[in-house]
């Protein structure tokens, strides 16, 4: 297990922010948990009453990770999985979907609030499981943390998984270079499992319901299907491609007079 520190040495001291609302702990509350604080939930009531599918979108989204991360292991044949934007455990949690197909399977997760790495931490303290703490927005830093090194061989198919996280990479801040230092790490036979929430399938285009992230530490930026396919670049998306995340090799059929769920889902393969 890695320390919660920048650099794993634990030398730095947790800081955790209270002030503003953080999206991880916004989704856990979405998501029922407890690990949140009062100005996260008063956030996130703001978005239920913008947004009232919200609940169900996040389960929808983890029901979508669930099946990408047993495809990716059992089909793909991945051992290798780097989860950016974990955000606080719920179970199953990717280590436990990964470990039942392929005990072997290596897994890093990544957030950059430190009660995600806290957490995370103690509840994977018996599993050979890495916790970092870390920003997306630093890709590079993250392909060259030594925790990651240690677990991940870049010379071996990865799965990165970008699962409810790109969303939250604003326009000024090069989402698409950021995304694409991610893949050009890559060997080939990796997999990039990626979803984004959108306007698209909604009227009002739920803008209301992302103004609310204006106060948070980080901003929700809606996009379309496709601004969101252009993250994948030239990996090869399997079936059924970019679609929402009810819609990926569902379980069972959707319900089709269920409220829409604005959020897209993929998996895409390099080549080569």
């Amino acid at each position: 297990m890695t320390s919660p520190s920048g650099d794993g040495s634990g030398a730095q001291p947790l800081i955790i922010d209270t002030s503003k609302p953080h999206p991880a702990r916004m989704y856990d509350y979405f998501l029922g948990g407890k690990d949140n604080y009062p100005v996260d939930r008063d956030a996130a009531e703001q978005f239920i009453k913008a947004a009232p599918e919200v609940r169900e979108g996040v389960r929808a989204n983890r029901r979508f990770m669930h099946r990408a991360v047993r495809h990716v292991v059992e089909e793909g044949g991945v051992r290798q999985i780097l989860d950016i934007g974990t955000g606080l455990p719920t179970e199953p949690n990717v280590h436990q979907i990964a470990h039942a197909i392929a005990p072997d399977t290596r897994i890093v997760y990544v957030d950059n609030d430190p009660i995600v790495s806290t957490h995370s931490m103690a509840l994977m303290e018996d599993t050979d499981t890495s916790v970092i703490l870390a920003d997306l927005r630093d890709p590079r830093a993250i392909l060259d943390h030594p925790e990651v090194r240690k677990a991940i061989d870049f010379d071996r198919p990865v799965a990165v998984l970008l699962v409810a996280v790109v969303h939250f990479l604003a326009d000024d801040g090069d989402p698409y270079g950021i995304v694409a230092t991610l893949r050009d790490a890559l060997p080939a036979g990796s997999y990039l499992v990626l979803s984004h929430a959108t306007g698209d399938v909604h009227e009002d285009h739920r803008e209301e319901a992302a103004s609310v992230y204006n106060r948070a530490t980080a901003t929700l930026n809606l996009r379309t299907h496709a601004q969101v396919l252009d993250f994948f670049g030239d990996f090869t998306l399997v079936d059924p491609g970019l679609v929402r995340v009810t819609h990926w090799r569902p379980e069972q059929t959707p319900n089709p007079d269920a409220p829409p769920i604005g959020i897209y889902g993929g998996v895409a393969r390099k080549d080569g």
